[in-house]
């Protein structure tokens, strides 16, 4: 049979449906080789998030074609959605394919194979169906990642995602509960829901949202830890918060997005919430669960954000107290209303608040991980790593804190642990059984 290989670029729920091609080509005998190998069939699953992440894509296209110059190239995703002409002007590229197609991407490969006929991408503006994609195993045997929902309404001015996604389309429960079932059977314990705006799971439901489907999944068994993906703040409202603190299957674990921490740079933004909305959501969630980690995300140098805004977001921050922030410093997407916006903040400048930026999250993160130190907490193992010459057993707790284990017995993966913490170490916390 004919060998094919795979390449992901960008998010979480471009991971998740390179696994669901990989499934829909092994269930049909094809044999699923790694990407430096000479295949048959070279699938890049692109990405658009930014210039860059398209010139990767580029790259990545050329790669496969020069890994064997007589194979079938082809580009699925986002960048195919977003920009599919430049693609077209790509020798090294045989085949687009658009983001409605991935749920039957070797009948679409197999059909152009045969007849040469291509697939017409689709404009997803309109578009309203959830294209369902199954995963039978992950390449992260500890951990399934679950996408739930597709598509974005938010058109946030840096963000040309809501043009390659489409509008917001959400899985269905039954759909949803199935695969969990089925990934709990073949001993997955902790799923961890995504999607392009999580947080407007359900909105086309008349009386079903995310909470709704946390309470159905906290009830299957096998199922120990439900963790979510990026959330928006506005999400995190007082019902949320009493119910999910019944969820004992939840990690205390809430990536809530916050972009700026001044609220002129965020209505710029087209954000939904003020820093005011923001406080709030953190404060709801840490008065119910006050072990609970707080992560964000952060751009710097958005277009006109002056000195005194930039100063306004590190004294918003660490007001909050992140345990974690992800500083990414504002690049220009074409296609996107910030890009045509003037006072664009030079590189240099964008440079050094990105260090500060940067500088602040780890001492936040120092007082965030320092403060389990002496504490007893659950592990699911994930791996077995050696640092100088002493093994570790690496995991996480249900709050996210990567934790090394030095232990006289062998901890098997995919097991939780009860794990005494007892100081700093590496990117995370040392602790022994």
């Amino acid at each position: 049979m004919a060998k094919v290989a795979f390449h992901t670029l960008g998010c979480k729920v471009n991971q998740y449906e390179t696994e669901g091609m990989m499934t829909q080509f092994e269930k049909l005998g094809y044999d699923v080789v790694g990407f430096f190998e000479k295949a048959d069939i070279y699938v890049i699953n692109t990405c658009t998030v930014t210039n860059m992440a398209d010139k990767k894509s580029r790259q990545m296209l050329a790669k496969a074609k020069k890994n064997n110059p007589k194979s079938l190239v082809v580009a699925v995703g986002c960048y195919v959605q977003a920009s599919n002409k430049e693609l077209l002007e790509m020798i090294q590229v045989d085949l687009l394919i658009g983001n409605t197609d991935k749920g039957n991407v070797v009948q679409v490969i197999e059909t152009y194979l045969e007849s040469k006929t291509k697939p017409k991408i689709l404009d997803l503006s309109q578009y309203k169906v959830y294209d369902d994609l199954w995963i039978s195993m992950t390449q992260d045997h500890t951990r399934a990642h679950i996408k739930i929902q597709d598509g974005c309404d938010q058109f946030c001015t840096y963000c040309i995602i809501p043009y390659a996604r489409g509008r917001i389309r959400s899985r269905s429960v039954t759909s949803i509960l199935e695969e969990c079932k089925e990934l709990a059977k073949k001993g997955y314990k902790e799923v961890v829901l995504t999607g392009i705006h999580l947080a407007s799971y359900g909105i086309q439901f008349d009386d079903y949202k995310l909470i709704d489907l946390l309470e159905d999944i906290q009830e299957i068994e096998g199922i120990l830890r439900i963790r979510l993906g990026s959330l928006e703040p506005t999400l995190i409202t007082q019902d949320f918060v009493s119910r999910v603190e019944k969820l004992d299957k939840v990690c205390p674990h809430f990536h809530l997005s916050m972009q700026s921490g001044n609220d002129v740079i965020l209505k710029k933004m087209n954000r939904k919430y003020t820093t005011v909305d923001y406080k709030r959501a953190v404060d709801r969630l840490r008065e119910k669960m006050p072990t609970c980690a707080i992560t964000t995300d952060l751009i710097v140098g958005f277009p006109s954000e002056t000195e005194a805004q930039f100063e306004d977001t590190l004294i918003f921050i660490k007001d909050i107290g992140f345990a974690n922030m992800h500083i990414f410093k504002y690049s220009k997407r074409n296609g996107t209303p910030a890009a045509k916006m003037k006072e664009q903040v030079n590189p240099k400048e964008r440079n050094i608040r990105s260090t500060r930026a940067i500088e602040m999250a780890e001492n936040m993160k120092e007082v965030f991980l320092t403060g389990f130190i002496d504490v007893e907490m659950e592990v699911l193992i994930e791996e077995e790593v050696i640092l100088d010459h002493q093994i570790y057993y690496v995991g996480h707790t249900t709050n996210h804190i990567k934790v090394y284990t030095m232990s006289t017995q062998v901890l098997e993966k995919n097991t939780i642990k009860k794990i005494h913490l007892k100081q700093r170490f590496e990117d995370g916390l040392l602790g022994s059984s």
